[in-house]
């Protein structure tokens, strides 16, 4: 019979539970043997607790510095070394990745005194970690307020319609400035992007206006130039139809045929006007014409 487990009877061993289980199991060892032999014991104790704090591990992205009395010896990583205990000391973990920081200025004045708040991204990166340690106490912190001062110098040096307009050309500028305070201490920013500039509501909504009235004088100005094309072909045409009275009567004919084909409804002239167009004196003529024929 085959045999089927029984969750209310079986057993679920954890890791941790057997951790403690493998300790228990090698304390009692240790003292076993310390009672039967206790300088071996002492010694293999001694190397045990010695590389515990001896060995180190740093990870793939990452430098440390090593002290001894103090002084630098060397950077170490990535992977696993050993130090001296007490003689020897780490610095901070230093991590070679690009990094990115957020910088912000808020109430600064423009070149045309407009407040505005801008938000910028800086990515940077540790190019020599051992001048990133040796050089400045916390580059990070550096990055950041350095960062943040070059963009209130910047935004002062340029107008509010710059900083809208050409947010790359100030990304750059403040790139070039941040690199060439930043390459002594080993690290190099490799981008500057303003996320977002910000006007106070007041302030935005006089912009709006403004271009509003900007857009309706273009309008205005627009028409009045049409305007001003359509009478000067008018008086171009009047000046035809007064040396031609045929051309004009010919033009009175057609605008009567357009507008009876265009609306399919009857138009009723007065006599005055066919006499004036001459119409009666042509229809005579077409058919004395077709008389003749």
């Amino acid at each position: 019979m085959a045999y089927k487990p029984n969750p209310s009877v079986d057993i679920k061993v954890s890791a941790p539970g057997v951790a403690t289980c493998l300790i228990i199991i090698a304390g009692g060892a240790l003292v076993t043997a310390w009672l039967n032999q206790p300088a071996p014991v002492l010694v293999a104790v001694l190397i045990g607790f010695y590389f515990m704090f001896a060995i180190k591990v740093v990870r793939q992205w990452e430098k440390v510095a090593v002290l001894r009395f103090g002084r630098y010896v060397g950077l170490r990583g990535p992977g696993i070394f050993t130090i001296v205990p007490i003689v020897d000391s780490l610095s901070r973990y230093v991590d070679q990745r690009v990094r990115v920081s957020t910088v912000t200025a808020e109430s600064a004045l423009t070149r045309d005194t407009v407040p505005v708040n801008v938000d910028a991204i800086v990515f940077w990166i540790v190019w020599n970690a051992e001048k990133s340690i040796l050089e400045v106490e916390n580059f990070i912190d550096a990055i950041t307020m350095s960062a943040q001062t070059a963009l209130r110098e910047s935004i002062g040096r340029h107008e509010l319609a710059q900083m809208i307009t050409e947010r790359e050309t100030l990304g750059h500028e403040l790139q070039r400035i941040l690199d060439e305070k930043t390459t002594a201490w080993g690290i190099t920013v490799q981008s500057v992007e303003i996320r977002d500039v910000r006007i106070p509501q007041a302030l935005e909504d006089a912009m709006s206006r403004q271009a509003q009235a900007e857009r309706e004088r273009q309008a205005r100005n627009i028409l009045g130039q049409a305007e001003t094309e359509i009478a000067q072909k008018f008086e171009q045409a009047a000046q035809v139809y007064h040396d031609n009275p045929v051309a004009l009567h010919l033009r009175a004919m057609n605008m009567l045929y357009e507008a009876i084909k265009e609306r399919g409804s009857m138009v009723i002239v007065p006599s005055s006007a066919v006499e004036t167009m001459g119409l009666g004196g042509l229809m005579g003529s077409t058919a004395l014409a077709k008389g003749g024929n």
